[in-house]
């Protein structure tokens, strides 16, 4: 079995639980992509929340990609210029910043630049967010919204009992037409029912000529398991959520333990 693209998701997984990236998962990341190996990061985050580790990894070159918002957006790390884009329109978006009312959680919506809350008490979930990946944060109501605007995503969020309850009662109807997962037990993601980093993944395998069995993917979250069910060697995280190490075909040490690192040494 010849491995010849790992897909690693950032956030729990390449990070630590300080959100470093650490010397070993540094190094052995830096090695296995110099034998040719595609690197492909694939998060949650937007793109600026990603640039920082680009080049950290030396994975910021013309012939790299990277997976953003949750598989939204498909981007060259050199450009951020978009090969593959999966968005969701204003009228989803007025959809469900109503449905977050009606559920009593915040909301914010990112464009591929900005992130807007019409939350007069912003969250502080919201202001993590913004301040960990570096994107604009602005806070709008939404009659003085640009009705031209799209959105890679739009998210739910607070601590997880109140979220938990809003997600019981989201109509089944909204699962049936849109992505929707967890991306932390804070966060719920919301994108084009076609989006995912699964169909990501195989976007770049098919642009590249790799089959699935070619593939590694790495992740620890609920937003990882369409990658992780596509790809031929899955590896969950030792800190995964229960949901992830059952899909996964292997388990690696935790993202306190290197857990990239040694899973990449074992398999390549």
């Amino acid at each position: 079995m010849t491995i010849k693209l790992i897909a690693i998701d950032i956030d729990g997984t390449l990070l630590n639980p300080r959100n470093e990236l650490t010397p070993k998962v540094k190094k052995v990341i830096k090695r296995v992509n110099n034998t040719g190996v595609k690197v492909v990061l694939a998060t949650g985050r937007p793109f600026i929340g990603v640039e920082y580790y680009l080049n950290e990894l030396d994975l910021h070159k013309d012939d790299q990609y990277c997976i953003t918002n949750n598989g939204s957006l498909i981007q060259k790390t050199i450009s951020g210029e978009c090969l593959f884009e999966m968005l969701l329109s204003f009228d989803d978006y007025l959809y469900f910043e109503k449905l977050s009312r009606i559920l009593g959680v915040h909301f914010q919506a990112l464009t591929k630049t900005e992130m807007f809350t019409s939350n007069k008490n912003i969250s502080k979930y919201t202001v993590h967010e913004a301040w960990m990946t570096g994107i604009p944060l602005r806070y709008c109501s939404v009659g003085n919204m640009d009705c031209n605007l799209t959105f890679p995503k739009v998210m739910m969020l607070d601590p997880p009992d109140r979220l938990d309850a809003a997600i019981a009662r989201i109509p089944d109807k909204v699962f049936q037409e849109y992505t929707i997962m967890k991306s932390s037990p804070y966060y719920l993601e919301i994108l084009d029912k076609r989006a995912n980093k699964g169909a990501a993944v195989q976007f770049i395998a098919e642009i590249l000529g790799y089959s699935r069995s070619e593939i590694m993917a790495i992740g620890d979250q609920e937003n990882d398991l369409a990658m992780l069910e596509y790809a031929g060697t899955s590896i969950a995280m030792g800190n995964s959520i229960s949901q992830v190490k059952s899909v996964a075909k292997f388990i690696t040490k935790s993202n306190e333990e290197d857990g990239v690192a040694l899973a990449i040494e074992q398999f390549i």
